[in-house]
């Protein structure tokens, strides 16, 4: 019975190695120290059983503070750029209708308003948000 943690063992490495995900890495572990368990009481199935669910529930539960820690922040794509950015109103932004354009940084963008009202053409507005390919603008 060992055999198939020491099999579960080397298929679970395998897989963190192709993902890297923090996770498989851990019911590897698990499946190893169950595994040597199992060498020394083969005919135990059901505290095998246990033994693996218990030490990856512990094992995931420990280190997920200290994999989010490590975690690397993501990095703002070009549009996030824009957010904080002043840009010039070319179509009047009319959130009733649907309608406003704005430029920013050279790019021409269709507008809303965050608080809903209407904002005339020609006047500085402040991009607050992109939603899907539309600026927030107030």
């Amino acid at each position: 019975m060992y055999l198939w943690y020491i099999g579960a063992f080397v298929i679970l490495l395998g897989i963190e190695l192709l993902t890297y995900n923090l996770i498989t890495v851990w019911l590897a572990v698990s499946a190893l120290l169950t595994g040597v368990y199992a060498y020394f009481f083969p005919e135990q199935i059901v505290v095998h059983l246990f033994i693996f669910l218990v030490l990856s529930i512990i094992f995931i539960a420990l280190t997920k503070p200290l994999v989010k820690k490590l975690k690397i922040a993501t990095e703002k794509t070009n549009a996030d750029r824009l957010i904080g950015c002043h840009a010039l109103v070319l179509e009047e932004i009319n959130s009733m209708e649907g309608t406003g354009q704005v430029k920013v940084m050279g790019q021409i963008w269709s507008a809303k308003s965050q608080t809903g009202e209407t904002i005339e053409k020609e006047k500085t507005v402040t991009v607050q948000a992109i939603e899907g390919v539309k600026l927030v603008v107030l």
